[in-house]
């Protein structure tokens, strides 16, 4: 019984890690491709609508950001569950 809960955990140990390097990989691209694009839309403005780009640009990041930090926290408490 000891090891069939030892191997259950380990089990659990090794489907974290891809699922960890995945949710880095999307969150990365997500904040990459919302960089690009406030980037680009920013070269478009001047003046005072530039600054509101840059400022949008800022909480779409900190947003995916926080989205992909929730799902991973999420993903870890079902697992201990």
């Amino acid at each position: 019984m000891v090891e069939d809960e030892a191997s259950g955990e380990s089990a659990r140990r090794r489907s974290r890690g891809p699922r960890l390097a995945s949710r880095i990989f999307v969150t990365w691209v997500g904040l990459v491709a919302v960089g690009f694009l406030g980037a680009l839309l920013g070269g478009f403005a001047s003046g005072p609508p530039e600054l509101v780009v840059y400022l949008a640009t800022v909480l779409a990041l900190v947003a995916v950001f926080m989205y992909n930090v929730d799902r991973l926290v999420t993903a870890r408490l079902q697992d201990e569950q």
